[in-house]
């Protein structure tokens, strides 16, 4: 054997600084951006979202389901799933049982779109109001009610949750779950509350795919009604809506404005779990990505959510 050789060699000196790149990177890589790939892949989307819920109705004997519809982006998509779905399974839509459950921050543009989204549809859309209920509930375990916490919002999402599972009980139906992938992946979702369903539609798709998939629907296969609710959806900030509206009844609760941008969460997620990138290399891409769409204090904000939250 050749005796042992120690090289030392100190790169300190001689690695080159890396300021771009000569490829691209894709701003939303969970979207193609070729116009007519993206609009084969949303129709691939929807029918595999469709028929995995149509064989779930089938295998377990379900006639009846039942969304909770908020006037936002996750549910629109859920109950345009749900439609798909009940068709391919043979069974009449109007087993589709759409719920909306206005709470202490519901606005009444999210109720407009909820109901005029139904209309387009030929679906009837039921409303439960949960102030009451919650209201009874916050009062039973000693909360007054004025602190505007975590328990004052999740106890109406739980309570929507509550009223779900037991309508579907009634009914012998299945709950349909509507939060998407970068929720799931950010937990922003209320435990034992919207986290919870008896099948997730949306559980793979992350929220820039969401809008593109309702605008995609919009587009190609909606009737004028229907495209005149979704795009009112589209223009609806993201909320929850847990907590009360401003004083001219807009929505005063944005998602983006606490945890950052979704363009960038999913990109945070793509570059993550796609392509196992670490903290340094997303940050550097983000930033060659997004230039000139978000400033670089945005994007480093963003990621520190993105880290903290995901890994928590």
């Amino acid at each position: 054997t050749e005796p042992a050789r120690r090289i030392v060699y100190d790169a300190a000196d001689e690695t080159p600084a890396c300021n771009g790149l000569l490829r691209p990177v894709e701003r939303w890589p969970f979207v193609p951006s070729d116009e007519r790939e993206r609009e084969a892949r949303c129709g691939e989307i929807l029918a595999i979202q469709a028929s995995g819920l149509a064989t779930r109705l089938l295998h377990a004997g379900f006639t009846q389901a039942v969304i909770g519809l908020s006037g936002g982006l996750d549910s629109a998509l859920a109950l345009l799933v749900t439609l798909d779905a009940f068709a391919q399974a043979g069974l009449n839509k109007s087993g589709i049982h759409a719920v909306t459950m206005p709470g202490f921050g519901t606005t009444r543009h999210t109720l407009r779109n909820a109901e005029l989204l139904c209309g387009g549809l030929g679906l009837s859309l039921e409303r439960i109001d949960i102030t009451a209920a919650s209201r009874q509930h916050l009062a039973d375990i000693g909360h007054s009610g004025a602190a505007h916490d975590t328990a004052y919002e999740n106890a109406q999402a739980r309570e929507r949750t509550q009223v779900l599972m037991d309508r579907a009980n009634m009914l012998g139906a299945l709950v349909v779950g509507t939060g998407d992938l970068s929720e799931l992946a950010l937990g922003w979702c209320t435990y034992n509350g919207d986290h919870m369903s008896m099948y997730g539609v949306n559980s793979g798709v992350p929220k820039t795919l969401v809008r593109h998939l309702i605008s995609w629907y919009a587009e190609t296969r909606a009737g004028k009604l229907t495209a005149e609710a979704l795009r009112e959806i589209l223009s609806t900030p993201v909320s929850p809506e847990l907590l009360p509206a401003d004083s001219a009844g807009r929505i005063a609760q944005k998602t983006e404005e606490t945890l950052g941008p979704y363009d960038l969460h999913d990109f945070f997620l793509y570059q993550f779990l796609r392509c196992g990138a670490a903290s340094e290399k997303i940050r550097f891409l983000a930033k060659i990505a997004f230039a000139g769409m978000y400033a670089e204090e945005v994007i480093d904000r963003a990621l520190n959510v993105f880290k903290q939250r995901f890994f928590s």
